[in-house]
């Protein structure tokens, strides 16, 4: 199956129609060869930094597999570290709460601070002993993991090799430029829609970042925001997505609107953007409102979706709009709710023999093809493990 599999990925580079082998949406080995490369040795999305919003805030995520938790510091600065105390590997943090500054493992009351630095050791050089010569409390903090924060959402880096966040995703954060400090509100429950799909995590992506589908599953969209006012977005290898031309709210009777963002160009006026920003997030920018959807994959048949909505001016998630943005969030639970049935029939149909990868259009389907391309190279570029004894283990 390796050499098998490595051959059809090639083929996904040397051949702009072919579509990615079914092995990659259905093998539970792919499934982790992806985890150990696309995830882990890029920068991935881990969730929201409104999920520890105040100093002392600790968020537990089980991410890949790993217990990290998302600690926000004395400073205001969020952090990331491994959720596991350094004595016996106690996950230290279970549920989300404020630490009042000190992160105590529930084993032998080991204590941290919020910097990670490990402070005090009860009875480590015997009852009533918390020092020992032999033992540096400097040495033994926790392991923190690089990340970055942009857009509301938590980036990490477990290789701890990838490029500065910055760099590795220049293009996006120059096309968005305008949106670089823009103040971010989220009212809670009204603007968080969660979903799971019966279907492998790169099939929800590949439906997000093409518009070629909208007339037929989403027609109440499509009759506002049709295809014909779309164009592609295809000018990087990290991301690839949408415009549309014709943004035009049209959430209330009356014509009440959300603030927009100030000192925007005016190319904003009328346009949306949606883009992937591969390998897990996805994002919907707007001139009064932001989304993202962090995709979490829990196995080769199964994601989860979470998807969170910002507005630009705090009046935005006042009671006197809470009209507004509950008409709001139910337009996008709709469109992302429409998607969840054909993604999955996509998922079943890979466990077909008649279909393996199938052919991309070259011109509608040109962002599904730049995903293909990324995820092809990366693992390409990654070590290989043996498959074929995976398998039959």
């Amino acid at each position: 199956m390796t050499t098998d599999l490595r051959s059809a990925l090639s083929q996904v580079l040397e051949t702009p129609s072919a579509g990615a082998p079914n092995d990659c949406y259905t093998a539970d080995t792919v499934f982790a060869w992806e985890r150990d490369s696309l995830f882990r040795d890029h920068w991935a999305c881990l969730g929201f930094a409104k999920d520890a919003p105040r100093p002392g805030d600790a968020y537990p995520v089980t991410f890949l597999g790993q217990p990290l938790v998302m600690v926000r510091d004395k400073e205001n600065a969020l952090r990331v570290f491994h959720n596991i105390c350094s004595h016996r590997g106690v996950v230290l943090v279970e549920q989300a709460c404020n630490t009042k500054g000190v992160i105590r493992c529930p084993y032998h009351s080991w204590c941290y601070d919020l910097g990670g630095a490990l402070r005090k050791t009860p009875f480590v050089g015997g009852p009533g002993v918390d020092t020992h010569p032999d033992f540096d409390p400097a040495q033994h903090g926790l392991r923190e993991v690089r990340s970055h924060v942009w857009m509301g959402m938590v980036f990490v880096d477990l290789s701890g090799q990838a490029a500065p966040f910055n760099l590795a995703h220049a293009s996006l954060l120059s096309r968005w430029s305008d949106f670089a400090d823009a103040p971010l509100y989220n009212s809670g429950a009204d603007s968080t829609i969660e979903l799971t799909l019966n279907a492998n995590w790169k099939l929800a992506v590949e439906n997000y970042v093409e518009a070629y589908h909208l007339p037929w599953v989403h027609p109440g969209l499509n009759s506002y925001s049709r295809l014909e006012d779309h164009d592609n977005i295809v000018e990087d290898q990290r991301y690839s997505g949408q415009v549309t031309r014709v943004y035009r709210p049209m959430l209330s009777q009356d014509g009440a609107a959300f603030p927009p963002l100030s000192g925007l160009s005016e190319y904003w006026d009328t346009r949306g953007e949606y883009v992937a920003l591969y390998p897990n997030v996805l994002l919907g920018v707007h001139k009064d409102h932001f989304y993202g959807i962090l995709i979490e994959p829990i196995s080769a048949h199964e994601t989860r979706e979470r998807v969170e909505i910002f507005y630009f001016d705090e009046a935005s998630v006042s009671p006197d709009f809470a009209g507004l943005r509950e008409a709001n969030t139910r337009a996008w639970r709709l469109v992302f709710t429409e998607d969840v049935g054909v993604v999955s029939a996509m998922q079943r149909g890979r466990t077909s023999p008649a279909f393996d990868g199938g052919v991309l259009t070259p011109v509608l389907d040109a962002p599904t093809r730049c995903f293909h391309e990324w995820v092809a190279r990366a693992l390409l570029d990654s070590a290989t493990p043996d498959l074929s004894q995976a398998e039959s283990a």
